[in-house]
């Protein structure tokens, strides 16, 4: 039985209530973080902090708790959920108010978290790689914000399910964005590049680590605008998030990337960012 936290109180997730007069669920008001945890330690938990205040103030809404009163609370919420590596998910709305676009007054907001297994994607993956398609980008323009309305990116995911892809890669105005659940990158001529961050984009964790391990590790890198034509022509495309860490995309659109094999940067990037990983298992501040 998981154990969740909701509004002071941590309790099992079957006894969870939510009004429905909740903003987030009337409106979708509201924000959330999605936080890796290995061997019982947040994964960069200080850079989902910062990315969470990002998003409170990107929609107006006052932090309920300190940095400090979340570190407290994410503790006690993994120490009551089994396994030593998790996902938790906290997600903050508005408040409970009667339906009215207009912001309510002197209200509370809601504040729930909850922890699921992290699971490792299929080691057969790293060898293969993944498939993925493209799509127009028709969100709005403040993907910067991790808002929990997410119908654009669950729409956008579903097309590549239908056709027994794992992700949508998204092109805005002839440039590369993102994906409907990660950052993406890609390599040509041994070059890591990367789409700069924008109101167009989430600004990934997982993206930063990529970045700063390329910089750490010599191997050489651009952040700038990635044309549609690049992105199809690219020796390399690599997936990055949260949860899947990083992986290779081999097919584009049914048609192979590069020799539709993981690549040399993905095998160097994937083995830096298990170390990484282990580094931060062993109790390395960088967890922080």
């Amino acid at each position: 039985m998981s154990t969740i936290y909701l509004n002071g109180k941590l309790m099992p997730i079957e006894e969870a209530c939510i009004s429905v007069l909740d903003r987030g669920f009337i409106f979708g008001d509201g924000v959330y973080e999605v936080i890796p945890v290995y061997s019982s330690k947040p994964f960069r938990l200080d850079n989902h902090l910062l990315r969470l205040q990002h998003s409170l103030d990107g929609i107006r809404l006052n932090n309920p708790n300190s940095n400090e009163q979340w570190r407290q609370l994410l503790a006690q919420l993994i120490e009551n959920n089994d396994g030593d590596d998790q996902s938790v998910y906290l997600h903050i709305t508005r408040g409970v108010a009667k339906r009215d676009h207009a912001f309510p007054e002197n209200i509370e907001p809601t504040v729930f978290m909850m922890s699921s297994p992290l699971l490792a994607p299929p080691k057969a993956l790293f060898t293969t790689g993944i498939s993925a398609i493209t799509a127009v980008d028709n969100r709005w323009i403040r993907c910067d914000i991790k808002a929990i309305s997410l119908l654009p990116n669950v729409l956008l995911r579903q097309e590549a399910i239908d056709v027994g892809a794992v992700e949508t890669v998204l092109i805005r105005d002839g440039f590369l964005t993102e994906a409907s659940a990660s950052n993406i990158f890609i390599v040509k001529n041994n070059v890591l590049l990367a789409p700069p961050k924008n109101h167009l984009m989430l600004p990934g964790i997982t993206y930063d680590v990529i970045l700063e391990l390329a910089a750490e590790n010599n191997i050489s890198h651009e952040v700038r605008d990635i044309s549609e034509a690049e992105l199809r022509n690219a020796d390399e495309v690599l997936l990055t998030s949260s949860t899947k860490e990083v992986m290779a995309i081999t097919r584009l659109d049914d048609i192979q990337v590069g020799d539709g094999k993981p690549g040399s940067m993905f095998k160097q990037l994937h083995q830096l960012y298990q170390h990484c990983k282990a580094t931060i298992m062993r109790g390395n501040s960088a967890s922080s």
